[in-house]
Formats: C-alpha cells, sequence, structure tokens
C-alpha cells in the first residue's frame, strides 16, 4: 500500500466559529458537533483567535480511493505506530484516509511504515 506524504506542518485547533478559517486552503479539516468545532490545516494558516492549538503534526494520505467495504487499513497502520509508542491523529474522508503523527515522531513512523511493507511517497518539499 502507497502512503503519501503531505509537506506541510499541521495544526490540530478548536474554534467558536468558522469566520476567521481560509475555507479554501488545502488540506482542510472540519469537525463540527454540538461541543466544539475542530479544525486541521496547515499551521501556517491557523487563525490567531483559537479556544485550543496543538501545532507539530505531519500527515500521510492513504493513496487512492478506498472502497467503504475494505476493513481494518486505518486500524493496521494505527497498530504499527502504537507498537512503538508513536500516536496518531486520523482524519477521513469520502475517499481516503489521513494519518496524522507528531513532528517529532515523523521519521520514525516512516521507517516503522516501511519496514511493514508500505511505501512512502515523499513530497518534493519534504
Amino acid at each position: 500500500m502507497n502512503l503519501i506524504t503531505l509537506p506541510q506542518e499541521l495544526s490540530v485547533y478548536q474554534v467558536s466559529d468558522l469566520h476567521a478559517v481560509d475555507l479554501t486552503q488545502q488540506p482542510l479539516f472540519i469537525g463540527i458537533n454540538d461541543e466544539e468545532i475542530s479544525v486541521v490545516s496547515a499551521t501556517d494558516t491557523v487563525p490567531a483567535d483559537t479556544i485550543e492549538r496543538e501545532d507539530g503534526w505531519k500527515a500521510f494520505k492513504i493513496e487512492g480511493i478506498l472502497d467503504f467495504s475494505l476493513v481494518g487499513i486505518l486500524a493496521k497502520i494505527a497498530t504499527l505506530l502504537a507498537e512503538v509508542k508513536i500516536s496518531i491523529f486520523a482524519v477521513s474522508t469520502y475517499n481516503t484516509d489521513y494519518i496524522l503523527v507528531k513532528a517529532d515522531d515523523y521519521v520514525a513512523a516512516i521507517t516503522v511504515l516501511q519496514e511493514n511493507g508500505y511505501t512512502i511517497k515523499q513530497t518534493l518539499s519534504d
């Protein structure tokens, strides 16, 4: 299975509303429920006014479109990384999954995944 690295550092944060978030940026992940508005975006685009914020994330995208009938793809990656004490923050879209790891664990995550048969396609700016 192929994983593609995203070049930018990412942040995970909460906002009270979306007025200051650039909704045209990519990547951009938004989760809204009755308790919070959570956002994942490039660190250099995070608005100044956040409720909570955690910087220092890097991401892998599972290449291709994943059929909903596929089972265990994200679980296997999470397990491999958990075995070496690397925590993840996962985000899913209709087509695929993204796995975020802390930037300090990024190189170790690449190594573990490659050792377990994953091909890592790095972007030019990595």
